[in-house]
């Protein structure tokens, strides 16, 4: 059962049009408030009638898969931009992690896009992951939007197979896809180990982390927003895959520095060799995480910056400012 709200009976359907799916999310929500900011029309896809959004239309659409029907969601738009996806799931007890992730990521993806086609939607912007190049980086040899997939799990395999029918599609409608794959965000509201870092951080908890010399990208929610929203109409997006990061990288040992000033506080390190930290953590069997903390992820976004003319508006500190004082005035949420 789907209602539509119209919160804002005027519409113009001159102006650009856009439904985002997975509009309460970490991204989707600010993203919703950006673009209507910027004077565009915004549905908001939203899982249940509990979900709210401060937008012009909600449109309740529940479970996303093959069969989901977008025809109420879609009228009228002229660009996607395709947020929602079923994402890591923790202590995840399914037999077949893979056909799950696929029913969504892949499957419901391929299905809005191609009820996309028959309403008329001129672009589809699909937000990706940097899981698709794969898990890790040689320090100074970051992955390109041209290097060959490798993708390590069932997450990365869905998303990136989503990608390839996106982009055969592309080839045989007049639809524009646009792919962008980012690395790990964060950004107000941000959750799972990034929060935890905030927290421990915030209460000086003394952690091992002070001899980490790894170099990862980073890509705040503020700078995805500005990349998304220059991807709407840019018309050397179309049909392109887009890495994006903050354009500085950082080793774990500056990021948890930084966040601490950022926090206003001073992070007790501990300087433990890597190598001791990845055989912890291997005995408490954590090696995804000790890949996370110790190991590094680079992106080149040359591509972006030279087919867009686009570069990160937001930089690291401010960004980790914005995110320390959400963290600050919700502290006891």
């Amino acid at each position: 059962m789907r209602k539509m709200d119209n919160l804002h009976s005027k519409h113009n359907p001159k102006s650009t049009t856009v439904l985002v799916t997975g509009a309460t999310g970490f991204v989707g929500s600010p993203l919703c408030s950006h673009l209507i900011r910027q004077g565009l029309y915004v549905r908001a896809e939203v899982r249940t009638s509990r979900k709210q959004v401060d937008n012009n239309e909600l449109v309740y659409i529940g479970e996303i898969n093959d069969k989901t029907d977008w025809s109420e969601a879609l009228a009228r738009i002229n660009v996607v931009i395709h947020l929602a996806a079923r994402v890591h799931v923790m202590n995840d007890i399914t037999n077949d992690a893979l056909a799950e992730f696929r029913k969504v990521n892949v499957e419901g993806t391929l299905n809005l896009a191609r009820q996309a086609v028959k309403a008329g939607v001129k672009r589809f912007i699909f937000i990706s992951s940097i899981k698709v190049n794969g898990e890790a980086t040689l320090p100074g040899h970051p992955f390109t939007a041209e290097d060959s997939p490798n993708p390590q799990d069932p997450y990365g395999i869905s998303k990136r197979e989503a990608e390839d029918a996106l982009l055969k599609l592309a080839q045989d409608t007049e639809l524009e896809v646009v792919i962008i794959r980012p690395p790990l965000m964060y950004g107000p509201s941000v959750k799972a180990n990034f929060l935890s870092m905030m927290y421990f951080l915030d209460k000086g908890y003394p952690l091992p982390l002070g001899a980490i010399n790894n170099q990862r990208s980073l890509l705040s929610v503020d700078n995805l927003i500005d990349l998304i929203n220059t991807c709407i109409d840019h018309p050397a997006a179309t049909n392109q895959i887009f890495l994006a990061s903050d354009d500085e990288d950082l080793s774990t040992t500056e990021l948890l520095q930084r966040t601490a000033i950022a926090l206003g506080k001073k992070a007790c390190l501990l300087k433990i060799p890597a190598f001791l930290l990845a055989w912890g953590f291997t005995m408490l069997g954590k090696q995804a995480l000790s890949q996370r903390l110790c190991s590094s992820l680079q992106v080149d976004m040359s591509k972006t910056r030279d087919v867009l003319q686009w570069k990160p508006p937001v930089t690291i500190d401010e960004a980790l400012l914005k995110t320390a004082q959400y963290y600050r005035s919700n502290a006891n949420d």
